[in-house]
């Protein structure tokens, strides 16, 4: 075999359109971008939205309501989840790196603990948030709660 003679497969590379290099190439005169007009302009760049001088979408569709960036987002856990957490694992403390270690929550996800449901078992807990009545299910049992941050 000769690498001299190497050359791609017929039909598979084509000449890249020469533009803007005289009317004998066919592509002279206008280069291909009609007449007048901004797209005809260099320099051209069509604005993100614009439709052609109607109403664009994202000024058509009403807007409504507020987002507010420093919103605190957590994941709840009840009462029952934790019992059922604890008697699963046979623990005496739950902790978010130990949630974390189990897939129950993600690396930046904040939890906090909910009322709802029963808690049998005596709990040491740290966490990011805890409701009142939580607080007092778990501290009733001679357990304890730890915010954390």
């Amino acid at each position: 075999m000769d690498l001299s003679k190497l050359k791609p497969a017929e039909g598979s590379t084509k000449n890249r359109k020469r533009i803007g290099r005289g009317q004998g190439s066919g592509r002279g005169g206008t280069s291909t971008r009609g007449h007048k007009g901004a797209q005809s302009r260099s320099g051209y760049k069509r604005k993100a939205g614009f439709e052609g001088g109607q109403m664009p979408l994202q000024r058509r569709v009403p807007k409504r309501g507020f987002k507010n960036i420093n919103r605190v987002e957590y994941t709840p856990f009840n009462l029952s989840k934790l019992e059922q957490i604890a008697q699963k694992f046979n623990l005496k403390e739950i902790n978010i790196v130990f949630l974390q270690e189990h897939r129950l929550i993600s690396r930046t996800e904040k939890v906090k603990v909910l009322g709802h449901g029963e808690l049998k078992s005596k709990l040491d807990v740290h966490v990011h948030a805890i409701s009142e009545s939580a607080k007092k299910a778990i501290e009733d049992l001679g357990g304890s709660v730890t915010l954390v941050q």
